[in-house]
């Protein structure tokens, strides 16, 4: 039997249970850094070395966290839907608790790219320094879509939203876009589910269910509406 196609669009919210801080519940600050400071292409012409300490703070902090139970939850479903995940977050947490099919669609922290080719993309776990550089002699920098850049994941991410059977939008504000608009380009008339501690705000869509928790909490209470879609 063919498994239904289940698309799931996570935020931050899923990653701060796992000790990952965002930006959106403090005022516009990250781990006390403005984001024009440090994500932005402004940034980084002004100060790359600023830009790669704090890219560099971030994938250690990412290191030494773990996958949450939401995570997991998510891995699990794979059991009985075709999951696709599309994420917001650049962190690896999702394929480390079990999921195989992740999109990123704002870059990986455990990748660097080449500043002048942005598909010179290479793997790193440790820190980037100036003075490193790709093939083509660029420095590299942070494999990251920063404000005010080409989100270039959106388009495979759009093909995937409009061929799902479930669409579940996980611990994010729907106010960042494109990744905001793909809830729009899922089909109508599918079953949707929004899971988060404060539920946004989803003008004329129908066919929600809303469940106002914690991504730890609602992908459990989650997992149990799906099942009827299971068989």
């Amino acid at each position: 039997m063919v498994k239904k196609k289940l698309v799931v669009l996570t935020g931050a919210g899923i990653s701060a249970e796992s000790g990952l801080k965002t930006f959106r519940d403090s005022d516009g600050l990250w781990e006390g850094y403005n984001v024009e400071e440090v994500a932005t292409p402004g940034a980084w012409r002004k100060d790359p070395k600023l830009v790669l300490d704090f890219y560099n703070m971030r994938r250690k902090d990412v290191r030494n966290a773990q996958p949450n139970v939401a995570h997991k939850g998510l891995a699990e479903l794979e059991k009985d839907f075709d999951v696709h995940i599309i994420t917001q977050n650049i962190d690896d947490l999702h394929e480390r608790a079990g999921s195989s099919k992740v999109l990123h669609l704002h870059g990986e922290i455990f990748k660097m790219r080449s500043e002048k080719n942005e598909h010179l993309v290479y793997d790193i776990t440790d820190d980037i320094q100036i003075g490193d550089k790709g093939e083509d002699g660029a420095q590299l920098r942070p494999h990251i879509v920063w404000f005010e850049e080409a989100v270039p994941m959106i388009e495979p991410a759009v093909q995937i939203a409009a061929t799902a059977d479930i669409f579940v939008v996980i611990g994010t504000s729907l106010a960042v876009y494109p990744a905001a608009g793909l809830l729009h380009y899922a089909p109508k008339n599918i079953p949707k589910f929004i899971v988060d501690k404060k539920i946004p705000y989803t003008t004329s869509l129908h066919n929600i269910v809303a469940i106002e928790k914690p991504a730890t909490k609602g992908v459990e209470e989650l997992t149990g509406l799906l099942s009827k879609y299971s068989d």
